[in-house]
């Protein structure tokens, strides 16, 4: 079981904190504004955790529900399940990105030519390697919905490539989750007082 969730949240690590950074998205934050919305509620009930499960989202998802419910109450907004005027939901999912051609990427050329006393540097060539090709990336979309119509009126979407699948190390999981959750979080309004 240790090995199980330490596994779930080094993968949730690199998915967050990898070294290039955590890419966020958002949609236009007028739908949601113009709800005026003060009370919200989860779409759906937390994964048990008693649950054995090697399923990395068994570990995401308690850190991520307490992470925006307490971004959400520092803004003003109250967990109330039945007065919730619009619903918080996310999805969590690996994806792929094309990545840079090898000549954007390094000062290597696909042209070759000839070039007097001069040698390429193994750090560009590195480069040009580490640039190219498909990327693994590890996506969280958050998504507000109405609760009356049921339609969404806002989304975040966080990006993260993979670079380093061996790394073991947790013991910044809750910070970074904070700081990039803080990040995507960032647009929405404070509650305005009645």
């Amino acid at each position: 079981m240790r090995h199980i969730a330490r596994l779930a949240y080094t993968l949730l690590l690199m998915a967050l904190a990898a070294c290039s950074g955590v890419q966020i998205q958002h949609s236009p934050i007028e739908p949601f504004a113009a709800g005026n919305y003060h009370y919200y509620s989860w779409r759906t009930d937390p994964l048990p955790l008693a649950t054995r499960s090697s399923d990395v989202l068994y570990a995401v998802d308690p850190v991520l529900r307490r992470e925006v419910d307490a971004l959400l109450q520092g803004k003003g907004y109250v967990l109330d399940r039945e007065r919730a005027q619009f619903t918080v939901d996310y999805l969590y999912m690996s994806g792929m990105l094309p990545g840079e051609r090898s000549a954007l990427a390094s000062n290597i050329s696909p042209i070759p030519r000839l070039l007097p006393n001069r040698r390429v540097d193994q750090a560009s060539v590195d480069n040009a390697i580490a640039l190219g090709g498909v990327k693994e990336t590890n996506n969280i979309i958050l998504q507000f919905n109405d609760r009356t119509s049921n339609r969404e009126v806002w989304q975040a979407t966080l990006t993260s490539i993979v670079d380093n699948t061996n790394s073991g190390d947790t013991s910044r999981l809750d910070d970074n989750l904070q700081k990039h959750l803080a990040r995507a979080l960032q647009p929405l309004p404070q509650v305005s007082q009645p």
